[in-house]
């Protein structure tokens, strides 16, 4: 460990004050690439977060040191690991589409409380690195991840129609834009005024993007299909 930051590892009120100003700064830095993406958890959530988790370890210090209560320090820190998740699981949400967003907030939520445990502790140098990691994340490894995201992946299609002719002109556009066809299941519903409707499945492998702008747009297209949702 750098001897410079020795004197953060001392309990008294300089490095108590140093310790939680950097944990509102190593907070701070995670929250603002989130509120810039105008994510449920921003700046101060993240800080008060990071602050929580730092006055968290700084009491279990204190009950040791100060207090001679000779106890586990370590389990009011697991404690704000576990809890913590109760809080990230209010940013997770599932669009109409069933797809999960948040995860990313919730995880920087978790890591940001573990950052506010390890400046509360005094470990200066590992708080700082790990916030620059994260940051490193969010920021730049994002262009990876789009870029991969965009892979191949079995998707399951719902597709209402009017007329059983209609699934010959479907399949053809999966067939025309060379996409593989995994599996499909037609179902023939009556309604009461004795008009018929079908309904297919269809699952597909195809990338999220294509999906949206290209595969979707073209079946919705087809006359007489009524809906097309994604399961």
């Amino acid at each position: 460990m750098l001897e410079c930051f020795d004197f953060v590892r001392d309990v008294d009120l300089l490095s108590i004050t140093v310790r939680m100003v950097l944990a509102a700064i190593c907070g701070g830095s995670i929250g603002i690439e989130r509120e810039y993406k105008r994510r449920p958890a921003g700046f101060r959530t993240h800080i008060l977060i990071c602050l929580g988790a730092a006055m968290t370890t700084l009491t279990s210090q204190y009950l040791y040191l100060n207090m001679g209560m000779y106890t586990d320090i370590s389990r009011l820190g697991a404690q704000v690991i576990a809890g913590v998740g109760f809080i990230g699981a209010g940013t997770i949400i599932v669009t109409k589409h069933q797809r999960v967003k948040g995860l990313t907030t919730a995880a920087g939520l978790w890591t940001a409380a573990i950052i506010g445990l390890v400046c509360g502790s005094g470990y200066v140098e590992c708080a700082i690195f790990a916030t620059v990691m994260v940051l490193v994340a969010e920021l730049m490894l994002i262009r990876f991840e789009y870029r991969y995201a965009l892979k191949a992946d079995d998707v399951h299609l719902y597709i209402e129609y009017t007329e059983a002719n209609v699934i010959e002109n479907i399949v053809g556009i999966i067939r025309d834009k060379h996409l593989n066809m995994k599996d499909l299941e037609i179902t023939r519903v009556s309604s009461d005024n004795d008009t018929v409707r079908y309904c297919a499945i269809l699952a597909v492998r195809v990338n999220r993007k294509q999906l949206d702008e290209d595969v979707v747009k073209s079946i919705n297209a087809v006359e007489n299909v009524t809906t097309v949702e994604e399961l």
